[in-house]
């Protein structure tokens, strides 16, 4: 097994090699405004480092979201080209469920919160680092504060609002290296993963003014 996982649904453009047993190589970089400039880079430099061809991974690991419109596509349309060029399988996992699995917290249960901007976060709650208990979600963190109340959380999102997060552990951003090893968990024990597909969960931000006209040439 060689899994190339990588991961563009927060500021993170984060890429990481995993054999099965282990990760051999990674990178991330934090920079919300060019996932497009340096995933692919990422993905050379993560090769190079194992001294190995893009022509030995055996499957692609994907973060499926939720993210912003903008930066979740580029990594979800590079994980489905390198498949379709290589003829891989390409795996989606949670974006918040690999923050769950490398957070620094012995026990749950505890929260998961990503920046939706809007003044809002990308949410879901955990029993412990491998099993979600709610289904990811979008909210106003004030009126999340009753369900999160008592709950350490990790994430950016949550270090955005201590008065709704007040004890934030880390890590700040997802790291491809834990969606790589959580992916490899759940493929030996034989689970079947998510298709590639985006978590959105809302509208994308950029949308055509309501009073647009199309103006044709005559």
């Amino acid at each position: 097994m060689l899994l190339l996982a990588l991961d563009t649904a927060t500021p993170a453009v984060t890429v990481a090699l995993h054999d099965g047993s282990h990760v051999i190589a990674s990178s991330s970089q934090v920079d919300a405004r060019r996932h497009g400039e340096l995933l692919l880079p990422a993905v050379d430099r993560v090769l190079a480092e194992a001294g190995l061809r893009l022509d030995a991974v055996t499957g692609i690991v994907v973060g499926i979201g939720p993210g912003p419109y903008t930066g979740l596509r580029v990594g979800l349309m590079t994980a489905d080209t390198f498949g379709l060029a290589l003829g891989v399988p390409v795996h989606g996992v949670c974006t918040l469920d690999g923050l769950a699995y490398s957070a620094d917290i012995a026990a749950g249960p505890f929260v998961v919160a990503t920046d939706a901007r809007r003044k809002e976060v990308y949410w879901a709650r955990y029993a412990d680092s491998r099993t979600r208990l709610t289904d990811p979600a979008v909210d106003r963190p004030a009126d999340i504060a009753d369900q999160v109340a008592g709950m350490p959380a990790v994430g950016a999102g949550a270090l955005l609002y201590p008065d709704t997060f007040p004890v934030v552990h880390e890590p700040e951003h997802v790291s491809a290296a834990s969606l790589a090893s959580l992916a490899a968990e759940r493929l030996e024990r034989g689970e079947e993963l998510p298709p590639p597909r985006p978590l959105y969960l809302r509208r994308p931000d950029a949308q055509v003014p309501k009073n647009y006209k199309v103006v044709t040439p005559k």
